[in-house]
């Protein structure tokens, strides 16, 4: 028996392999060895309960969303297809997003426009759907304000994000498919960043207790300006419901398209 307890032990500790999860007949397996390049590739089934392909979420305290360059957007000035990669603190990619629009309203509706973001993992299912439909952004406006319906598995709705009516701050609430209020994120009052992060903080419903943050990354100067690629960091406790999480993404992709989209023909 210790003799059995000591190859356990050596066997949990190898690399290449998720911290706290079974042997190797069985875990989820790592790309060696540049962890930058590497993506998590499934080897078990989905825990009970879970929506396929968000297990990967289940035990993640810190999601990196990266959005990609888009070099002929930022060349031209004109706005493409947003895309994103959506990984682990390691840099592992975990997802990858992306939006479905069409041109007409990229250019005339701008950040404002109806969109759906298809998320897929690294075997290129789609396990997560974002639909965002065309709504109004404005404090003078609270009949009609933002809103995100997350389905995960595609088909399947699990949460929503709705931005909530207030005079100085950014807020939004997360809901369950019943649309109940679950999480409420509060942003700052000026949300530029120009020379910092921007934080978003998750709270309870009474807003009396912070449970996590959602942060735009401040990436530089040059690529702020003359780039639309940002960066977020989605910091919760690794057991939050996954659900939550992946709502918690689809608000990423909000904040992205409310707070911080920008092109070179908005210069």
């Amino acid at each position: 028996m210790a003799s059995k307890d000591a190859q356990n032990h050596r066997t949990r500790g190898l690399p290449g392999f998720l911290p706290g999860a079974p042997g190797p007949d069985r875990s989820l397996q790592l790309s060696p060895p540049n962890p930058a390049n590497q993506v998590w590739q499934p080897g078990l089934p989905p825990p009970g309960g879970l929506p396929p392909g968000l297990e990967y979420l289940s035990q993640l305290d810190l999601i990196i969303i990266h959005q990609q360059v888009e070099l002929l957007g930022m060349i031209l000035g004109t706005e493409t297809s947003n895309k994103y990669e959506i990984k682990n603190s390691l840099g592992q990619r975990l997802y990858f997003a992306v939006e479905e629009s069409i041109c007409f309203n990229r250019t005339f509706c701008s950040t404002l426009r109806a969109c759906t973001l298809k998320v897929t993992d690294n075997a290129g299912r789609e396990v997560m759907t974002v639909n965002r439909p065309l709504r109004c952004n404005s404090c003078w406006c609270p009949c009609s304000l933002q809103e995100l319906e997350i389905q995960a598995p595609p088909g399947t709705i699990v949460g929503y994000v709705a931005q909530k009516w207030d005079p100085f701050l950014p807020k939004f609430t997360i809901q369950n498919a019943n649309k109940e209020d679950i999480l409420k994120i509060v942003g700052p009052c000026a949300t530029c960043g120009c020379f910092g992060d921007v934080d978003f903080e998750v709270k309870t419903i009474n807003e009396k207790l912070t449970i996590g943050k959602i942060s735009k990354y401040w990436s530089g100067f040059v690529n702020d300006v003359f780039t639309n690629a940002d960066n977020f960091g989605i910091h919760v406790p690794a057991d939050l419901d996954v659900t939550v999480k992946a709502a918690m993404i689809g608000a990423c992709f909000l904040f992205d398209f409310m707070f911080f989209e920008h092109s070179l023909a908005g210069l």
